[in-house]
């Protein structure tokens, strides 16, 4: 028999069977979008430019924070189980209609823009359903380190799906990357069908518009920070492997591994460090560690630099995302929980599109190094905002 001081000291489970399950399907799924690290290099065979590989990736994105009020309604009306079914359904398909691309950038353009977009809202189901969905099976005292630990599994599948990727691409073409792509998604999508649904709404979810969550100080401050962080992640999603390949790097996944698993490393500490001191002290650390990156990635001239930078932005992604998402949510009731985590990943989203094509133009204008040096400014300002983010 455990005694009450005991059981008191106990700490509520956090990996329960759902857990387990959208955590493997989240991994997969993920996977196959980080193929899609190195869908410039298909661009590039196309012919494009930086500031194309900008507008190109970048439309993902743009829809991806067009339809997130729409997105986030329907999480929070239908749930979150259906929702993130129609996200993996997209995300499966879409990658198999690349198959049928064949040609110049000129004749590409449209056909470009136009699976991206939509790629972009399948997407933006698939993480805000899946984080939502987490946020409602977690114990609140272990909320970071939940959302943590469901991170690293899509960290995990970053660093897995350009190995593989660029394994494909180099030994079979593009075509088998896109084939391989759709089939670790589609993997994804089976293992869905096996979680049961976290969440049924029993009140009116359009009694708390999606929009007017901004006119909240705090709801706005972690918005916009959050979009700063988008603009970085579009310097290292986006920008990282023409700008290896340009230098003549030999294997550009070595960036991308060693992000992850540096922000997984991270994770399994900072979730912790989160829920015990809070996470408005960590987010200053998280900040000059991913800028501190992208300093690096700007004398970038051989691979152990390159896996330097990985490091580096990888431990502040590992803080910076489960804090900010911590801090968006937590004691938020259930019915709009939805239109939070909506708020929060289309507020990177934002920032990935903008940052895609502002950042496009830069290194059509400045170069590359000078692309990574400025989008460390971003961030940088934010360590002399002195008021409190979570009031």
């Amino acid at each position: 028999m455990v005694s009450k001081n005991n059981s008191s000291s106990l700490k509520p489970r956090l990996y329960t069977p759902s857990f387990i399950l959208i955590s493997a399907a989240n991994l997969f799924n993920v996977s196959s979008f980080g193929f899609f690290y190195l869908f410039p290099l298909f661009i590039k065979s196309c012919k494009g430019s930086e500031s194309d590989i900008g507008i190109i990736m970048g439309a993902s994105a743009f829809s991806s924070v067009f339809f997130r009020p729409w997105i986030s309604e329907m999480i929070d009306k239908i749930g979150r189980k259906k929702s993130y079914t129609l996200g993996c359904l997209i995300t499966t398909i879409i990658p198999l209609t690349y198959l049928m691309l064949i040609g110049s950038i000129k004749e590409l353009y449209i056909p470009l823009l136009a699976t991206r977009l939509i790629y972009g809202i399948g997407l933006a189901i698939c993480f805000t359903a899946s984080f939502t969905y987490v946020a409602d099976i977690v114990p609140k005292e272990r909320l970071n380190e939940g959302i943590g630990m469901f991170g690293a599994t899509g960290l995990l599948g970053l660093a897995i799906g350009p190995v593989i990727g660029e394994v494909l691409i180099n030994r079979y073409g593009f075509n088998a990357f896109f084939i391989i792509s759709a089939v670790i998604a589609g993997i994804g999508l089976i293992i869905d069908i096996f979680l049961p649904e976290s969440y049924i709404n029993k009140k009116d979810p359009n009694s708390v518009p999606f929009i007017s969550l901004l006119r909240v100080k705090r709801i706005f401050m972690i918005s916009f920070l959050s979009f700063c962080f988008g603009m970085v992640i579009a310097a290292t999603g986006n920008f990282v492997s023409p700008f290896a390949k340009e230098e003549g790097l030999r294997f550009i996944s070595f960036y991308y591994i060693c992000y992850s698993a540096a922000a997984i490393l991270t994770r399994l500490l900072g979730g912790r460090l989160a829920d015990e001191f809070g996470e408005e002290k960590i987010i200053p650390y998280g900040l000059v560690l991913e800028a501190s990156g992208l300093i690096v990635l700007s004398f970038l001239k051989n691979e152990p630099m390159l896996c330097i930078a990985g490091v580096l932005s990888g431990c502040g992604h590992g803080l910076l995302f489960p804090c900010l998402n911590s801090l968006m949510i937590r004691d938020q009731p259930a019915e709009i929980r939805g239109k939070l985590t909506g708020l929060f990943t289309g507020s990177i989203d934002a920032g990935v599109f903008i940052g895609s094509i502002l950042l496009g133009y830069i290194g059509d204008c400045l170069g590359l190094r000078a692309l990574f040096f400025l989008s460390a400014f971003f961030l940088l300002p934010w360590l002399f905002y002195k008021k409190p983010l979570s009031r």
